[in-house]
């Protein structure tokens, strides 16, 4: 089984009895590969069924912590590049509690850790929270995906919309 196939299954077997679900894409358009996570939110924009909140934080998930405790979702999943030691485009399901590890553990590539931003949320409201984690190419300063990004950020988007539609 493929690597992608893998992520489909335990992301379908992780949104089992979503209610209500906010897709936050991290990310930061400047730095190429970096942009990915917003780049499928973006993607997703105006397909997704009504429990779904799309959520384009960029490098600042924080600052939508209001509207997400607010929108009270059963499911918080966060598409963000990540420092995985994969090959580039390769990607990961990770549950919150697999990827905050020790609190030194840092897979993405912003200054602030998601850590923070997860353990709030958990500590806030009742929720599931996950991480799809996909290895960059490059995130030197620039504005294109590359390749093999911007072919899992498509197959990610396809994923999501195929699972989203089945709820």
């Amino acid at each position: 089984m493929n690597r992608s196939k893998k992520v489909e299954d335990a992301l379908e077997k992780w949104l089992k009895g979503v209610g209500r679900i906010v897709i936050v894409g991290v990310g930061n358009e400047l730095r190429r590969d970096d942009f990915v996570g917003v780049k499928i939110v973006r993607d997703l924009k105006g397909k997704v069924p009504k429990h779904v909140m799309l959520i384009e934080s960029e490098t600042v998930p924080e600052s939508f912590i209001e509207p997400i405790t607010k929108f009270n979702p059963t499911h918080i999943l966060l598409i963000d590049a990540g420092l995985l030691g994969l090959k580039p485009g390769e990607i990961k399901l990770l549950e919150s509690s697999q990827a905050l590890g020790p609190p030194a553990t840092a897979i993405s590539t912003h200054t602030l850790p998601l850590r923070v931003f997860c353990e709030y949320l958990e500590n806030t409201i009742n929720t599931k929270i996950a991480l799809i984690i996909i290895q960059p190419k490059n995130t030197h300063f620039g504005e294109k995906l590359s390749k093999e990004i911007q072919t899992t950020a498509e197959e990610t988007k396809k994923t999501l919309l195929k699972l989203l539609h089945k709820q």
